[in-house]
């Protein structure tokens, strides 16, 4: 059954969008060994840190794609990829305990944008232990962040090689289908109230790479609540369900949307699912979602089809 409004359910909601950083574009850094973050504050880092804490499962992986498993002292408790990352020490994701953090003595903790608190934030200044805030609204943001950790960490030929692999891959995909007729598209974050991605979320950018209108695209936020109203006038094609191991939309709730019989989706049995470990972390896998992503919305270009929501 669909979720309702009730405090265990909201929590259930928010976990599902944590995974999902909205943020600022990109900031030059000033100097070599000083860069600014999504929050537009200024860090100068001397050397490279040896012990580094991450504060989101978006960030771990690309602090182990980068090759720095040895640096990382710290993640947290969704920290669940690559296999590795269950045998660091783990923390607290929205609300960390601060005693904690410090126990781990990092040299630098890298840390959602949300986790801007500014009581928290002085303290750790007082600590002399800078904080890193990413947060990504857009693949170009993604891309950037990789390249600024590799900076920060002299792991630049890596993440130089790493976001090459991602934009040749980015474009391999686009390309299957860039002649196909363009299908509208509903990504359900949650159903009751019924959140989605809009214009300012990657997730939205990367559903017209692969040739989807997204039917949010007129909304304000980057994640929108949208009426049934809404949904039934512009008609979803496919409609699209994140599912994984922590940020997931369970079968149960999948299947209230078959009450729906008006729209084409339904219709046409066109619900489907997509890992949302790959699509709702902006780090190095996201290629992979975006790929899942093309062959749900255009499966005739990939040779065989995703697999359907079971009826």
């Amino acid at each position: 059954m669909a979720l309702g409004e009730s405090p265990e359910d909201l929590t259930v909601m928010k976990r599902r969008q944590q995974g999902i950083l909205t943020g600022m574009p990109f900031m030059a850094n000033i100097t070599p060994r000083t860069f600014i973050d999504d929050a537009g504050r200024k860090l100068y880092v001397a050397k490279a840190p040896m012990r580094v804490v991450s504060l989101a499962p978006s960030i771990t992986e690309m602090l182990f794609a980068l090759g720095l498993d040895e640096q990382i002292v710290g993640v947290t408790e969704f920290c669940d990829f690559p296999a590795a990352a269950a045998a660091k020490p783990k923390i607290g994701y929205a609300n960390p305990n601060l005693e904690s953090l410090i126990a781990l003595r990092p040299d630098m903790i890298i840390a959602p944008r949300e986790f801007h608190r500014a009581n928290v934030l002085a303290k750790l200044d007082e600590l002399k232990v800078p904080v890193f805030l990413l947060d990504a609204s857009s693949l170009e943001n993604i891309f950037s962040h990789i390249h600024q950790l590799g900076r920060i960490f002299d792991r630049s030929t890596i993440a130089h090689a790493l976001t090459l692999a991602m934009r040749k891959q980015m474009a391999d995909i686009s390309s299957r289908v860039e002649s196909l007729p363009r299908t509208r598209v509903l990504y359900v974050l949650n159903s009751q109230p019924l959140i989605t991605v809009g214009p300012g979320s990657y997730i939205h950018q990367m559903i017209g790479l692969v040739g989807g209108i997204n039917i949010a695209s007129g909304a304000s936020t980057p994640y929108p609540r949208l009426t049934m109203e809404t949904v039934l006038k512009e008609d979803p094609e496919v409609l699209i369900f994140p599912m994984g191991s922590v940020e997931t939309v369970p079968r149960s709730e999948q299947q209230e949307w078959r009450r729906w019989t008006t729209l084409t989706a339904v219709q046409q049995n066109r619900l489907r699912e997509v890992s949302a470990n790959a699509l709702n972390r902006p780090g190095p896998r996201v290629m992979e979602g975006l790929e899942e992503l093309a062959k749900v919305i255009h499966p005739e270009a990939f040779s065989s089809d995703a697999a359907p929501v079971r009826p």
